[in-house]
């Protein structure tokens, strides 16, 4: 089995605020940092740090040669990543003193993904490979039938949610794992237990995976469902703490660990990422997971 992330590779430009910045209001940063993110990269490099060896496919523009170097020193095998003339994708991230933050996200390289380039990369995998996809990233329908052609585990983190999802063929798809919003917006159900239901009703074949931020999240597959309570730490920055309960979620699947230990680990990686500084860094190890104490 062979897991492939086929997603986004952003440069995050993060501003330290008071406050998220209003409409119509200017106010000055207490800080600025520039990291590597995109949802693609912060899943892959969570994968990695829980253990996984993991196939990064995905494109960079200007810039991007830092995402080879991170890369090599997280262990994300870059085979399958390429590099094209522009800018590459990035983000202008704003987190405020509560460790709250709001994004605007810019495409660059993360758009100019081509069926050939898709093909190229999926002819290297088959039956019971797994293939970890977001919303970050041109040629997503595409990618996810041909994914289902050659029978792979297609797992799907909708978000950014907007209108591209709707020329997906969802009933294609795997895993879900999204959160309540995400939730709310594809199947207009207005509380989780609801969510869970409408998602069920839609895709009988897939298995859910919704989180809940400070209330936890619940696992539900065919008839069973499993919950977990969050852990209460102090958030310092939330940016990536969906994309590392991600990782370790689909680590601890492909483990085939009970699914409450793997509710709970990817809870305390979670939780673990939240307490520091940016994206792709603040992901912790499994050694750290395993030693974290809430």
């Amino acid at each position: 089995m062979k897991i492939l992330n086929f997603g986004s590779l952003n440069l995050d430009y993060t501003y330290s605020v008071d406050h998220i910045v209003k409409e119509g209001e200017t106010i000055s940063s207490l800080g600025v940092q520039t990291n590597l993110g995109g949802k693609g990269f912060n899943q892959s490099v969570a994968l990695a740090r829980a253990g996984k060896e993991v196939f990064h496919a995905g494109l960079v523009g200007e810039g991007g040669q830092l995402f080879f170097e991170a890369c090599n020193k997280y262990g994300i095998n870059t085979k399958y990543m390429n590099t094209v003339l522009g800018r590459s994708g990035h983000t202008i991230i704003q987190v405020d003193k509560n460790g709250q933050n709001s994004i605007v996200l810019y495409g660059g390289a993360n758009q100019k993904i081509t069926k050939d380039y898709v093909n190229k990369v999926l002819n290297d995998f088959s039956k019971g490979d797994i293939i970890i996809l977001q919303n970050e990233i041109n040629e997503l329908p595409y990618i996810i039938d041909e994914a289902f052609k050659r029978e792979m585990t297609i797992v799907l983190n909708p978000s950014p949610m907007d209108e591209k999802i709707n020329a997906c063929n969802l009933k294609k798809v795997s895993i879900f794992i999204l959160n309540e919003t995400e939730g709310q917006q594809l199947t207009l159900a207005t509380d989780a237990n609801g969510i869970l239901d409408a998602m069920q009703r839609r895709f009988p074949a897939s298995r859910i995976m919704l989180t809940l931020g400070k209330d936890g999240c619940i696992f539900r597959s065919g008839r069973k469902t499993v919950s977990q309570k969050a852990f209460s730490v102090d958030a310092v920055d939330t940016t990536a703490a969906g994309d590392t309960f991600t990782g370790f979620f689909i680590a601890g699947l492909v483990d085939e660990l009970p699914i409450k230990d793997v509710l709970c680990t990817a809870t305390k990686a979670s939780a673990l990422a939240v307490q520091k500084e940016g994206a792709a860094q603040s992901i912790p190890t499994m050694e750290e997971v395993e030693r974290f104490r809430p």
